[in-house]
């Protein structure tokens, strides 16, 4: 199962390419707090990706759920370098051994003291070309759709996703 962030929702449906969740296995799924902030909110100030998620989510590729209030939790809203919305997405993947997909690093840091699972939205694009889900083409395009629109890749990962991509025409 994977728990989404913001991030690599509005990024993927920015680029139209919120399709490519239909290609992961397990459940995709939406913490509360995350919609909130990414639908409703998006939807007040005219953003078209957030109609793209809204419709994902009436289509079932996304699941909305509720977030509990553990120790967990209770422990992660010390940390003043992570959101609302981490904090959902982490207490809800670690709730049910889901993987947290967020690109941001305090979240990914949290996530590695906690010992829950992350991965980006590289890795997914990635994954779907790796198991030609998505052609190598497409997974490059979109990458560099994302960064057009205003996604944050460090020159050094950027290389190195390329790199990847390729190794997959090999």
């Amino acid at each position: 199962m994977w728990v989404f962030d913001a991030t690599p929702l509005i990024y993927l449906a920015k680029v139209e390419q919120l399709y490519v969740l239909s290609h992961l296995s397990g459940r995709c799924r939406v913490p509360e707090p995350v919609y909130e902030e990414v639908v409703p909110a998006g939807l007040e100030a005219g953003y078209s990706d957030a109609h793209r998620i809204e419709q994902g989510i009436e289509d079932g590729a996304l699941e909305v759920v509720p977030v509990k209030e553990t120790p967990l939790t209770d422990r992660l809203r010390e940390n003043p370098t992570l959101s609302d919305a981490d904090i959902a997405v982490l207490g809800c993947a670690a709730a049910i051994d889901a993987t947290a997909v967020m690109d941001e690093a305090a979240g990914r840091r949290a996530a590695a003291v906690e010992d829950i699972q992350t991965r980006g939205t590289a890795y997914l694009v990635l994954q779907c070309a790796k198991r030609g889900r998505i052609s190598v083409t497409t997974a490059r395009e979109t990458i560099d759709a994302m960064i057009d629109a205003g996604w944050y890749c460090a020159p050094n990962l950027y290389a190195k996703l390329v790199r990847k991509l390729e190794s997959f025409e090999e």
